[in-house]
């Protein structure tokens, strides 16, 4: 496929997965199956739209936090953000030092694919059953930051979804938890991609081998559909379920099987 078409396709598929309960990364190593793999570098850029965009979303929260990190509110929220990143960096390095890697099989994509479709039923039934809070426990917080790590360490679990389904599972009502999970995700994004440039592609040191027009083109078309994305979801967790999303998993992960077999290699 032209190069120029497969990092608009690509850049599409990140923005508008990488902030639903989906699984970006299982989303593109589908369609890597199909369109090819693409360097790691690329990939980078493409997050890096995508988590421009929430930024840009969230930048007067953000500010907010700052400016008033001396009210004892702003202060708890914040070490709590600090608690769960802190935790995802130190297992997610872990993980890194113990040698894993994306699988280079669709397999364990596909299991995590509907392994979160359960999870998405679990937590919706979870807080039907309790009176949810808008309020963020430390608890809550360190789970959170587990999660991340096990979203990375099983590509099709979903990032977003595992954060969030994680703090529903602990009795945070929707929109709180979405919010903790995009704001968490944030530096964790910008960490892990900062690593990546350093330690796995050298970017700062050799000039990449994707053209500049790939990468930039992906970087925007990421950016522009992750914004779009992450608007619509904030206004649907308001009065909807993520129930949708557990159906849609279950549709992908049935299509794929009719579609590809199990097990099968990329």
């Amino acid at each position: 496929m032209n190069e120029v078409l497969a990092s608009i396709l690509l850049g599409i598929i990140e923005g508008l997965t990488e902030f639903l309960p989906v699984s970006s990364t299982g989303h593109l190593l589908i369609a890597e199956h199909w369109l090819g793999a693409r360097s790691e570098t690329f990939n980078i850029f493409i997050q890096l739209g995508a988590v421009l965009a929430v930024t840009l979303l969230y930048r007067q929260k953000i500010a907010g936090l700052i400016t008033g990190i001396d009210q004892p509110q702003n202060l708890d929220y914040v070490l709590k953000l600090a608690a769960a990143f802190a935790l995802t960096s130190i297992l997610g390095l872990a993980a890194k030092k113990a040698g894993w890697k994306l699988p280079d099989q669709l397999a364990p994509v596909l299991l995590a694919v509907f392994a979160g479709a359960v999870w998405i039923f679990l937590a919706e039934r979870r807080l039907r059953l309790i009176k949810p809070t808008d309020r963020i426990g430390w608890s809550t917080a360190c789970a959170v930051g587990i999660a991340q790590v096990l979203a990375g360490v099983f590509p099709g679990l979903s990032r977003s979804g595992a954060t969030i389904l994680t703090a529903l599972l602990f009795g945070v009502e929707r929109p709180a938890a979405t919010e903790f999970a995009f704001l968490l995700g944030i530096p964790t994004m910008f960490a892990a991609s900062a690593f990546s440039f350093v330690r796995e592609t050298h970017f700062f040191r050799d000039l990449p081998s994707d053209s500049w027009e790939t990468l930039l083109l992906g970087f925007l078309v990421s950016g522009i559909t992750g914004f779009a994305a992450v608007r619509w979801l904030l206004r649907y967790v308001q009065s909807h379920t993520f129930i949708p999303f557990a159906w849609y998993r279950l549709a992908l992960g049935s299509a794929l099987v009719a579609l590809l077999g199990f097990p099968w290699k990329s």
